[in-house]
């Protein structure tokens, strides 16, 4: 595919920021490593000149990223079914199922909702990068629920900036263990990644500011059920703050929601609880709303996801049980 490129001018008023964090904040789904490899390869620059990552910016510079091409052979596109709830020229909102990665990565190169996207769009943003085309955001392998895509690269910069000046409403479901003292309430606690394993998160001070709204909905003998709003998007956020309260997402294997809850329940409930283990295996999470201002028609949108198949009769058995 052909070299794309992207132009941002920095808007009037824009306090005295370096170039890196600016950029870092306009394009959130482009990674830190990959904006630094490409102010070092002169493919940033500001009103025609290469630049350095510690520029201070001002407003008025015209700053242009050039991505490189995107080669059509790196991932393979692939007739995978989507449930496409919304799709004009400019975005597509999919609803992921439960399972379903959403980019490629090592060991997962096929299969992906990236992989079916290139097989349903003729072109899709290049922002993201080789691996991401399209994605503004993400979600979990094992969340089920509502992605924003995008088409061209103004459209993801249009979006990404919603995400990042917290403007784009998200809102989950979730199953979590126990009761919450509180039945509403605001997690504010930043996030890193484990120095121990770069797969997991942890709260750290000095980790990236991150807020999670909850709303108990209904309480079950063992579990609730909450609505969760986020004011920022980081990896495994709810699924961190949620533990952090010790009420991990139902059957989350990573954040201690599946077998330590087995500890300290009598005979009956042990049962009980890991014949559910056995048949919910994934975390029941679900994002169920997202509400944006289209980037192109300026229109206020809404979408929504009816819960899915398995997190209903989750709930049906959780509400039926005295146990």
């Amino acid at each position: 595919m052909d070299e794309k490129s992207l132009e941002i001018t920095v808007p009037e008023g824009k306090e005295k920021e370096r170039l890196d964090k600016f950029l870092a904040n306009q394009l959130p789904s482009v990674t830190r490593a990959k904006l630094k490899r490409l102010v070092d390869e002169e493919r940033v620059t500001i009103d025609g000149q290469p630049t350095k990552a510690g520029h201070t910016i001002r407003p008025g510079e015209v700053v242009r990223i050039a991505f490189p091409a995107r080669h059509e052979t790196e991932i393979l596109s692939e007739e995978i079914p989507l449930d496409i709830i919304y799709e004009d020229e400019y975005l597509l909102v999919v609803d992921k199922p439960p399972g379903m990665v959403v980019h490629p990565a090592f060991g997962n190169m096929s299969g992906t909702l990236v992989n079916a996207l290139l097989a349903h769009c003729q072109q899709l943003s290049g922002v993201g990068g080789d691996k991401r085309p399209g994605l503004v955001h993400r979600l979990d392998k094992d969340t089920s629920g509502l992605l924003v895509v995008a088409k061209d690269d103004v459209t993801h910069v249009g979006l990404a900036k919603q995400l990042s000046a917290h403007k784009i409403e998200r809102e989950y479901r979730a199953v979590v263990w126990g009761h919450l003292k509180q039945k509403s309430g605001r997690i504010e606690a930043a996030l890193a990644r484990s120095p121990k394993d770069r797969t997991r998160m942890m709260i750290h001070p000095d980790g990236k500011h991150a807020i999670t709204n909850y709303e108990v909905l209904e309480e079950h003998p063992i579990t609730s059920y909450l609505k969760l709003n986020l004011e920022t998007g980081r990896t495994h956020q709810i699924r961190v703050h949620l533990a952090s309260l010790g009420h991990p997402v139902f059957s989350d294997a990573t954040y201690g929601g599946r077998g330590k809850q087995l500890a300290g329940l009598n005979k009956t409930r042990s049962q009980f609880v890991t014949r559910l283990l056995q048949e919910f295996k994934r975390q029941m999470l679900h994002a169920r709303t997202l509400v944006f201002i289209h980037p192109i028609t300026q229109e206020l949108v809404r979408f929504d996801s009816p819960v899915p198949q398995d997190m209903v009769r989750l709930l049906e058995i959780l509400r039926n049980t005295l146990v």
